[in-house]
């Protein structure tokens, strides 16, 4: 899978899409899912241009793998799902085909606000 410009997170990251945020810093984007799957779903994404979280780990500098993963966990604090100040959270990002990815930019999904059941059902 080759990074797409045209992909939707893409156009939210150049504000051609409309989303309703929860968190930006220069590193990251976090934002409401569309069709959320669990009563808390959102999404935090880079903001450089990485196809998934192998190609992130090749080519992302330092700062922002730091930033990415520092991100996260500001929105979960922000959403009160976080395990400092709520009950816990499922962050989780599909890899490629077979990781059921959708959306050939780097994402990762937070899920909470609720049991989020078995990893695997």
């Amino acid at each position: 899978m080759s990074y797409d410009d045209q992909n939707i997170f893409a156009k939210i990251l150049r504000g051609e899409i409309p989303c309703k945020k929860i968190y930006e810093d220069n590193f990251v984007l976090s934002f409401y899912d569309i069709n959320p799957q669990k009563k808390i779903h959102a999404l935090v994404i880079p903001k450089g241009k990485y196809v998934d979280l192998d190609d992130f780990t090749l080519k992302a500098s330092p700062e922002e793998m730091v930033g990415l993963f520092k991100g996260i966990n500001i929105v979960a604090k922000k959403l009160g799902i976080s395990s400092e100040v709520g009950k816990g959270y499922r962050a989780i990002a599909n890899i490629s085909d077979h990781g059921g990815q959708e959306v050939p930019h780097l994402h990762f999904h937070l899920f909470g606000g609720e049991s989020v059941g078995k990893l695997v059902g």
